[in-house]
């Protein structure tokens, strides 16, 4: 499809998008074709008519150890962007069309810096709305200021359980939680071989990382596992020669863990290069990124929890079905805009890029209006489909904001070096391929 063809697309989703603020008890019309020459300052859409202009705020790891992901994330909201812009904002009742800008800094994948930058997202550039920066440290990180300050902040690239169960009331979460990345791979190898007992789980000593590894931790060992390594690496590690030693000594039957993309293809590449003999290896991030089979042989086999994957069949036919309000693209349309515009397929980064997008527009669309206690009140009773998946949020005091209707696929690249393929392997009503068992 083309770009013109998607506009036009994007018209027709706006316009959808009056159903569910009709469901939230909101009404809506058509918009404009064109965005408006001269937005006005920001502030509460209200008035009848006119144009008025919101500030998305957010940070992007343009270096880094996250850089990867996160700027295959900020891809994916910059296109949301765009297509909203393009097809003339989101139109509220009184027919103020709310236009999109935005405000961006590196925050060089630093803690200590995202909290400075989202303070001047705030206080200098008068951001109307947040999105968060890639990775759960540096989210947790920015919702400490988005709550501080009463900013709704939408987290994309952003998994850990524990920051939406801080009390926090403006941060709500578009990842399935981390607790559930590993616990599919887990229930992958018990579907495979009733027989494999040892599992080696190794990852990067990252907020993030630490909790999906606990989290499939004590999964396993609910499930019978017997847990034979259980081992963190520092950010940045490169060399893997002492823990490759101790899972080669423990004789795995399958090697969980990882961190980003880094890091969990250079520990894929070593352990093949090292002839480990495990029948799965399931590491976090890295797999499901295209490039991933760049590392040659070393990706062969490996599986990889997503978030999104071009393959699934979320649709607004499905939505329909489940009786879920439909937003968005549909799969194919945010495929071939997202591929056209930065020529390269997207992962599930860019996705939930573009998907955080549309839960915020959601939330504007459903609340008819850019008021902040307005949009947060929609948020709480969103229950939607996109492209992405289904959305819905805990809303209770303990855990407000975290996800609980999105669901994760797992990846395995297939094939032989060069033509190496990746392929839903699980949940088996996503499959596109039956898994390679044993790896090797």
């Amino acid at each position: 499809m083309s770009r013109i063809g998607h506009v036009s697309r994007v018209v027709g989703v706006l316009l959808g998008a009056g159903v569910l603020a009709a469901c939230q008890g909101g009404a809506s019309t058509a918009p404009s074709t064109a965005a408006a020459s001269q937005p006005v300052a920001s502030g509460s859409a209200g008035g009848g008519g006119g144009t008025k202009s919101v500030v998305i705020g957010f940070t992007v790891a343009q270096t880094g150890a996250t850089n990867v992901e996160s700027v295959r994330q900020q891809h994916g909201l910059e296109l949301w962007m765009e297509d909203v812009n393009n097809a003339g904002g989101i139109r509220l009742s009184d027919g103020t069309s709310v236009m999109l800008s935005a405000k961006s800094y590196d925050d060089e994948s630093n803690t200590d810096r995202v909290q400075s930058l989202y303070t001047t997202l705030i206080n200098e550039d008068k951001a109307d709305f947040l999105i968060s920066p890639y990775s759960s440290g540096l989210a947790d990180a920015a919702a400490v200021i988005a709550e501080q300050n009463g900013k709704i902040m939408i987290t994309a690239g952003a998994a850990s359980d524990s920051t939406y169960m801080k009390g926090f009331t403006q941060v709500y979460q578009t990842y399935t939680p981390a607790s559930h990345y590993l616990t599919g791979a887990a229930d992958l190898l018990k579907s495979l071989d009733t027989s494999a007992q040892k599992i080696a789980i190794v990852h990067e000593n990252d907020k993030f990382s630490t909790d999906v590894a606990n989290a499939l931790t004590s999964y396993a060992t609910s499930e019978g596992y017997d847990i034979v390594v259980d081992e963190g690496y520092d950010t940045g590690t490169t060399d893997f020669a002492a823990f490759i030693n101790k899972i080669s000594a423990a004789s795995p039957d399958a090697i969980m863990g990882g961190g980003h993309f880094a890091d969990g293809s250079t520990f894929a590449k070593q352990l093949f290069e090292k002839g480990v003999n495990a029948k799965m290896i399931a590491l976090l991030v890295a797999p499901p990124e295209p490039t991933f089979a760049d590392i040659g042989d070393g990706a062969q086999g490996v599986v990889g929890p997503s978030q999104w994957e071009p393959t699934v069949k979320f649709s607004e036919a499905a939505a329909q079905s489940a009786n879920l309000t439909w937003i968005g693209p549909s799969v194919d349309e945010f495929v071939s805009s997202y591929m056209a515009k930065y020529n390269e397929e997207p992962s599930y980064h860019s996705a939930g890029g573009y998907a955080a997008g549309l839960i915020l527009q959601a939330g504007i669309q459903a609340a008819d209006s850019i008021d902040t206690a307005k949009v947060r009140q929609a948020l709480d009773g969103l229950d939607l489909m996109t492209f992405f998946g289904r959305t819905k949020f805990d809303i209770t005091a303990e855990s407000h904001g975290l996800q609980v209707a999105h669901d994760m696929v797992y990846i395995q690249w297939q094939g032989s070096s060069g033509s190496l393929e990746k392929q839903v392997v699980w949940p088996e009503a996503a499959q596109t391929a039956q898994p390679k068992y044993p790896l090797r």
